[in-house]
């Protein structure tokens, strides 16, 4: 064990491993086949892994970890040091990001940790370059479809398979491609449809959960096969979405009747708040006024069901003490990972100025739920509204008692009674009973609605784009925090521009990532910001499933980056009737300068054409 990061940085740089070269599977692409792939992305998160251990007395050990999963960081520490998860506390006061990186592999770090700690504090932080080494990221995938409709646009059948890049062991990889399969109709009604999600093992670093959790990458699948209707029926896209858009009381896949649907509420008030007819027209005479540089625009839905896949993981608890002073002392399952967590459940406490979040701890709030799935507010929140119900309730003789009083007094008129003052709250969301083998019951707790409409310039030339306009409408039910909620949103969206434009994983053709590091993988600047970004919140739509008639925000908005991926692809194929190529053409994910150059087909491209795979070695391969 160094005396200090320095040190054991640059022991670790002296350590050479030999290994014997073996042939490194890193893709899952296969030159030939005609399938459509959305590549992968690094978190990439502000804070990278890092723990702290500390041993104490009687084989006890504190863990202060940058964990989404306390609990799960509690049991694996446990396993290793072979002691009973009594004997480890996992304190989490507040993680710099963590987007589901953080969720079980931070666990590479605290593990190593806490077997370092003998007799002595061990403290490890990886570097930014290690930490996109080892932790992978979300799942590549590659998909082949087979879609029938009828000559008015209605999606009739649809059959789907996604192959799930997952690395070299499973992690979540399972959870993910479920995820994927019951996302895969998007927001909208389909008959009949099969769907399947073949997960690939590779040598690649485990790839593990990240914000959406396999939908983004099934969406844009979703979305490419509904364009493809369009471009066959000589339709706009938006007239095909909009004619098979899911109502009120229809059926999933999995057998849901869809309750409370605001879909078309928000297609509308989105269209509208667009002016979407009559920037169709300024973008059809811009377009045809300017040969080298083309605008496309489109409007995208999305559908995301909110629970955890794994029942057991729907529930939450929250502790509570009330000091004879009157100050509250809050204590949670759920991490503070910059979303805002701490600020609502105040919110659900009130009054504020009492109030005080302690730091997540697995000694205080046990057996708690990883923060992810955008259930975090609806479980904790719930949570910590039952305690409020079980204090309210043992202060309410004292109020009753007297009326003129206030807190202070009422607090400790019940401290001298001898009340209990501190009270553990429990929930559980109800209803998820979800069977596979008879594909009834209910899956998710209840959908979150939103729609954009994004507009776009490229410059056929470079391949060089930039936004120009993002609207977005989310329904959220009734925000418990308007700010926050706006927040998440532009975060989630963005990030799925990221995802969908700009960032590229650059692999060695021997396995090793060359992308690592903001010099080489570039995400999301503020260049890259919609000239123009709108998100309005639907109004006047309660959702009577969760904590205060509000809905979950985290991941359902990053899908909607879409609208970007299309819009781009739209203009595009308008570069492309200029030389007579009218039809169907492919465009991978990301949409990068490069694919959209080559994908604009002129004179020039036809000097440079790609090279046949085999007849040459890549320097880098795309995963």
């Amino acid at each position: 064990v160094a005396e200090t990061q320095a040190d054991a940085q640059k022991a670790a740089k002296s350590i050479k491993i030999q290994y014997q070269d073996l042939p490194a599977i890193i893709t899952i692409q296969v030159p030939g086949l005609d399938l459509l792939h959305v590549g992968g992305q690094e978190h990439f998160y502000l804070e990278t892994n890092v723990t702290l251990a500390v041993p104490r007395d009687q084989d006890e050990i504190e863990i202060f970890s940058s964990t989404q999963s306390p609990s799960q960081t509690q049991s694996c520490v446990a396993r290793v040091l072979g002691i009973p998860s009594n004997r480890v506390d996992v304190r989490v006061k507040r993680v710099g990001g963590g987007f589901g990186g953080k969720v079980s592999r931070s666990n590479i770090v605290s593990n190593v940790v806490a077997l370092a700690a003998h007799r002595r504090p061990v403290r490890c932080m990886l570097d930014r370059d290690e930490d996109m080494l080892v932790t992978g990221g979300r799942h590549p995938f590659c998909a082949k479809y087979k879609v029938g409709f009828s000559e008015s646009g209605q999606v009739l059948a649809l059959d789907v398979t996604y192959y799930s890049n997952a690395g070299n062991s499973m992690d979540g990889s399972i959870l993910v491609a479920h995820e994927a399969v019951v996302h895969m109709e998007n927001s909208y009604l389909v008959p009949n449809i099969r769907g399947r999600c073949i997960v690939c093992r590779t040598h690649l670093p485990s790839n593990t959960a990240f914000r959406g959790f396999g939908t983004p990458q099934t969406m844009l699948v979703c979305e490419d096969w509904i364009s493809a209707i369009a471009l066959k029926l000589g339709r706009a896209p938006e007239q095909i979405r909009e004619l098979n858009l899911y109502s009120e009381g229809d059926r999933t896949p999995y057998n849901q009747v869809l309750e409370g649907v605001t879909l078309r509420r928000c297609w509308d008030e989105c269209l509208d708040r667009a002016k979407i007819h009559e920037r169709r027209a300024q973008i059809q005479d811009f377009n045809r006024q300017n040969r080298w540089i083309k605008q496309g625009l489109a409007v995208v839905p999305t559908k995301f069901g909110i629970a955890f896949k794994e029942l057991f993981l729907n529930q939450a608890g929250a502790l509570v003490h009330i000091y004879t002073d009157g100050s509250v002392l809050l204590a949670h399952g759920g991490t503070e990972i910059g979303q805002g967590l701490h600020t609502k459940m105040i919110q659900v406490l009130s009054p504020q100025v009492k109030i005080h979040v302690c730091e997540t701890s697995t000694h205080s709030v046990a057996n708690s739920s990883p923060t992810g799935a955008s259930m975090s507010s609806d479980l904790n929140g719930a949570a910590v509204r039952n305690t409020c119900e079980i204090l309210n309730q043992r202060l309410q003789p004292y109020k009753d008692r007297d009326p003129q009083g206030n807190w202070e007094s009422w607090v400790k008129a019940a401290y001298f009674d001898r009340v209990n003052l501190s009270a553990n709250g429990f929930y559980r969301a109800p209803e998820l009973d979800y069977d596979s083998k008879t594909n009834s019951g209910r899956m998710f707790h209840y959908f979150a609605y939103g729609v954009c409409c994004s507009e776009v310039e490229i410059d056929c030339l470079t391949g060089a784009h930039k936004t120009l306009s993002s609207t977005i409408v989310m329904d959220v039910g009734n925000s418990l925090n308007p700010a926050i909620d706006i927040g998440q949103v532009e975060g989630a969206f963005m990030q799925g521009v990221g995802l969908f434009t700009l960032e590229q994983l650059l692999y060695s053709p021997d396995g090793v990532l060359l992308t690592r590091g903001p010099g080489t993988y570039k995400i999301p600047g503020v260049g890259d910001i919609p000239t123009q970004l709108q998100v309005y919140l639907l109004r006047d739509a309660p959702n009577d499933k969760a904590l205060y008639c509000s809905k979950a925000v985290g991941e359902p908005p990053l899908c909607l980056a879409t609208s970007v991926f299309f819009a781009l692809k739209d203009a595009i194929a308008t570069s492309r009737l200029e030389v007579g190529l009218s039809g169907p053409f492919q465009l991978d994910s990301p949409a990068t300068a490069e694919r959209i150059r080559m994908a604009c087909a002129d004179r020039f491209t036809k000097m440079c054409p790609v090279a046949e795979p085999g007849t040459y070695k890549p320097w880098a391969v795309v995963v």
